[in-house]
């Protein structure tokens, strides 16, 4: 085997994160019924968390992308961030603009849930992670039930409001209410509304 495939199965060793932004389903290829009803939303939210991932990573807090694999078991990741990348409109736009860096580390999910069926306990426990930032899509689906996961497994949870997105503003409200109140996660926005002129 050449040495350069060698050097990649060689493990390198998990950075200590007592905080990390868990992206869940950012790269995504919008391929469902209501897609279209979710897509502008996505769009605005993605552009805020393009700016949180950037100034959370310099704080030198790890990300991790907890994605769905679309039920295409024989893919990797890249097969799919690939895919969605060449989509036209929005759906290519947010996959370029929130494509993983080197740094990042990447998970796939079978399930709504980033915990479930997953590594994601594990990675967390290695990196001594207490509190979890959690951004994406849909808000009250794969984003909640990570969420309300991670708080019954004792983290403390952040989710921005302005960084998560729901096919429609009534199945947002509904989310945001539910994790700010009997969840007790934080939903405290990461961006200050810029005033109307």
């Amino acid at each position: 085997m050449p040495h350069d495939r060698l050097q990649a199965l060689r493990s390198a060793p998990l950075p200590r994160s007592e905080q990390v932004l868990l992206l869940v389903d950012v790269i995504n290829p919008m391929d469902f019924p209501a897609a279209d009803d979710l897509l502008p939303h996505a769009w605005e939210a993605a552009q805020r968390v393009a700016r949180l991932k950037k100034k959370l990573a310099a704080q030198g807090t790890v990300v991790v992308y907890a994605n769905d694999n679309y039920g295409t078991w024989h893919s990797e990741f890249r097969d799919i961030l690939a895919a969605c990348q060449t989509q036209p409109g929005e759906r290519g736009a947010i996959a370029r603009l929130l494509t993983p860096t080197p740094d990042d580390l990447v998970i796939l999910k079978p399930q709504h849930s980033a915990f479930h069926s997953t590594p994601l306990r594990h990675l967390l426990t290695q990196m001594h992670t207490r509190r979890l930032v959690i951004a994406g899509w849909a808000a009250d689906m794969c984003v909640m039930l990570s969420a309300t996961d991670a708080r019954m497994l004792g983290y403390d949870v952040w989710v921005p409001r302005d960084c998560i997105a729901a096919e429609t503003p009534e199945r947002y409200d509904l989310a945001v209410r539910q994790l700010g109140g009997p969840f007790d996660c934080s939903v405290r926005a990461a961006f200050r509304a810029r005033a109307s002129r």
